[in-house]
């Protein structure tokens, strides 16, 4: 089976091309080709040689792959599904706002960090998305030349998939590659401390921590991996780190009624962020099948982020999109993956 050239970095081109002896400057006119073009295939790389494009063509392929399904929601928003292997499904969501178009992209098919809240934890951990798989998401979208933002909030915890997640915003951000500034780039982590502290220090994307609650034992009953990285470690490891106007470090809290959204709550995550550049985005709860949460009402929630603004805690309400296309993560990608299983013949 060939390869795929599409997702290589450029030291990874530099090996493709040491090793069918081609000239060094050929992986950088590779890397153009592949990040700053919109060709699909390696015959359309018009300035390689003849003899170049022959022992390409015999062991890679370019690499796209099409998304198979797209659901388009009312406000604009889509959710493109793509298929990995031969039974497995993961899913990126295009949002369009006026002053930004940001795609939402996964990292790994299904996940292992098990949260109660989460669709995609429910299919449980299938395989790691690779640098392809994970940047075939936007360069293979009709929107792509439109994006300005990426986030890594969709399936998967992404920094438990370190090198394809590192290669990925590599490419995204290298004067070789797409050239992206890092502060277009979102990474979203659970708080897995030993990879947060290497992206931190390999990385100028903006990080989001997925807190959802600040005390421990009530974090760790609907979010198992506070039990090995408590959330005193994960802020401990961020003090340690300057986060101003050129990197930004903000807290996902999707808020439950009565759970995490009391006067108790608010003046935990006032003390616990107490000196920390940061900001916070609460996120309204959607109900997703198996995971009976109540949700916090409008008024709660707007007295909740009154109550963390009024002690200097930057706030936002994340607006909700694509509730009509089952835009929470993971919830495509499960009903499409029960279909395949209800349709696969048993031996």
């Amino acid at each position: 089976m060939k390869d795929y050239l599409f997702g290589k970095t450029l030291v990874q081109l530099q090996e493709v091309t040491q090793q069918l002896q081609l000239p060094k400057f050929t992986a950088k006119q590779i890397a153009h080709w592949l990040y700053n073009s919109e060709i699909s295939s390696i015959d359309e790389m018009s300035n390689l040689s003849k003899k170049a494009r022959l022992l390409l063509n015999d062991k890679y392929v370019f690499g796209l792959q099409q998304p198979m399904k797209v659901s388009e929601s009312d406000d604009g928003t889509k959710k493109y599904l793509f298929k990995v292997g031969e039974t497995n499904f993961i899913e990126a969501a295009f949002i369009p706002e006026l002053n930004r178009k940001t795609l939402c992209v996964s990292s790994q098919v299904g996940c292992k960090m098990g949260c109660k809240f989460c669709a995609t934890g429910k299919q449980g951990f299938q395989s790691h998305l690779s640098t392809n798989e994970i940047l075939n998401q936007l360069r293979s979208i009709p929107e792509f030349s439109t994006v300005s933002n990426i986030v890594y909030m969709g399936m998967g915890e992404p920094l438990d998939n370190m090198e394809n997640v590192m290669n990925s915003l590599e490419i995204l951000t290298s004067e070789w590659g797409y050239a992206w500034s890092p502060k277009r780039v979102n990474v979203s982590s659970i708080g897995v401390v030993p990879a947060m502290k290497y992206f931190i220090e390999h990385s100028n994307c903006h990080l989001a921590i997925s807190l959802h609650n600040p005390f421990d034992d009530e974090r760790s009953a609907i979010m198992p991996v506070n039990n090995k990285y408590s959330i005193k470690e994960i802020i401990d490891e961020l003090r340690k780190n300057e986060f101003g106007r050129q990197r930004r470090v903000s807290f996902e809290y999707i808020v439950f009624h009565g759970l995490n959204d009391t006067p108790r709550h608010s003046k935990e995550l006032v003390k616990l962020l107490n000196g920390l550049r940061c900001r916070i985005n609460l996120i309204r709860w959607h109900q997703i099948p198996g995971a009976d949460f109540p949700g916090t009402d409008e008024t709660r929630l707007v007295e909740f982020q009154n109550e963390l603004k009024a002690k200097g805690i930057t706030t936002t309400i994340r607006a909700s999109r694509g509730e009509d296309i089952e835009a929470a993560c993971g919830l495509l990608s499960t009903k499409e993956l029960m279909e395949t299983k209800k349709n696969i013949p048993k031996l």
